[in-house]
């Protein structure tokens, strides 16, 4: 496992830069999941308008008004984090860093250069103010202007990033009650940054866009249908980043031998110890496998901070859904185009989306809960309600067609 791009550089090209402690391989595919969806998404909204079923809007905007002071300000703010923090850290990485632990508690530590931090604040405080009075009419005009739906792709990104962020901390700690406890009787910075459920972001997330696409007159299916491959295909890369940095979404233990049909494919794709996983996981846990230090008879490195894994290996879920998450977005992809019912291509999404879910619950590690006399987990009974929702959207989109069927 590769908590951060400091120890993948330093295990596989044998470069070390200290600085990559900064960027942790779970955020960083997360990130890359974002821009990904983000392509697809405008691409998608581009095609929607050029065949007439979306349209642009119209706004009113104030040509050759100047931004302001408030602007000034972000951009002085900017400058000056980056002097003060950024440049500190940069710099300081290889003393910052030694000895493990998270590098957000110098990310947010009262440390850096306050006089580089001054400098930039002023430097790019002042660039902006100088490039908004370039900018600057003597007598500032209002025009009516088209802003295409694909030219509110940014903002859609914005929103389904701040809601699901949001969205997915807080369904973490509803499924875990006593870590919501703690984060209000006891809380730290690793309490706000660590624990994150999917299913939260993507329901949070998908209100905050659909309301935003209400607000500026994208119609709500076709927009949901222009997102669903996307969403797909970045859940598929954000698991990717849980695999790399064995971030916790694994699997129950599984001490079987490996099957005779999967014996062309790596013993990790049966069963991984995720070694130095990035939650350094030490001592036994009640799913049944235990986190033992890694030594020097093993066969893996030992990281600063992170030399532990799991005893026995445990099925690598987040690898299966990467798998699974890659079909379905290529099927949706194939299909987009030829299915003319808006909305059916997000209720085959949510379809698939929950089916894929609920089984690879069975073999997953989670929290049980009591629901209506019965033992799931939380993404359980999500996934349930999202398939079952996507079948009744299904079927009243393709009513008449049902009709015709049954012969009415």
């Amino acid at each position: 496992m590769y908590p951060n791009l400091y120890f993948l550089f330093q295990d596989l090209l044998g470069v070390e830069v200290p600085a990559l402690k900064l960027v942790n391989t779970f955020g960083l595919m997360v990130a890359l999941a974002f821009v990904v969806a983000s392509a697809l998404l405008k691409r998608e909204l581009q095609r929607k308008e050029k065949e007439g079923l979306i349209s642009a809007s119209e706004k009113k905007v104030v040509a050759g008004k100047a931004a302001g002071p408030l602007a000034w300000a972000s951009s002085g703010l900017l400058g000056w984090l980056l002097g003060w923090k950024v440049l500190w850290l940069l710099w300081n990485a290889g003393t910052l860093f030694q000895g493990g632990g998270p590098p957000q508690q110098h990310l947010f530590s009262g440390a850096g250069y306050p006089l580089l931090g001054l400098l930039g604040a002023a430097a790019m405080g002042f660039m902006r103010y100088r490039e908004d009075m370039a900018q600057r009419r003597e007598t500032p005009k209002e025009e009516t202007v088209l802003v295409h739906p694909w030219e509110r792709t940014g903002n859609i990104t914005l929103m389904a990033a701040v809601g699901g962020v949001l969205g997915a901390k807080f369904f973490h700690l509803l499924e875990y009650p006593e870590e919501l406890v703690a984060f209000f009787t006891a809380p730290s910075l690793q309490g706000f940054l660590g624990g994150l459920t999917i299913y939260g972001g993507l329901i949070v997330g998908g209100i905050a866009v659909a309301l935003y696409g209400r607000r500026h007159g994208i119609p709500f299916l076709h927009l949901a249908d222009a997102t669903a491959p996307a969403l797909m295909l970045a859940y598929g890369i954000g698991r990717i980043g849980c695999q790399v940095s064995g971030d916790g979404d694994w699997g129950i233990p599984n001490p079987h031998p490996k099957p005779d049909w999967l014996a062309w494919a790596p013993d990790w794709v049966w069963s991984y110890n995720f070694p130095n996983n990035v939650n350094a996981v030490f001592g036994p846990r009640p799913s049944g496998y235990t986190g033992k230090l890694i030594t020097e008879a093993d066969p893996w490195p030992i990281f600063e901070g992170f030399g532990t894994y799991l005893d026995p290996g445990v099925y690598p879920t987040s690898f299966y859904e990467t798998l699974m998450a890659a079909a379905i977005f290529a099927f949706l992809w194939s299909m987009r185009k030829r299915w003319k019912v808006k909305g059916t291509l997000f209720a085959v999404y949510l379809m698939f989306n929950g089916v894929e879910r609920f089984w690879i619950e069975k073999i997953r590690v989670n929290a049980p809960m009591e629901f209506l006399g019965m033992t799931m987990t939380q993404a359980e009974l999500i996934a349930t309600l999202t398939c079952v929702s996507g079948l009744v959207l299904l079927a009243l989109l393709h009513k008449q067609t049902i009709k015709r069927w049954l012969g009415r």
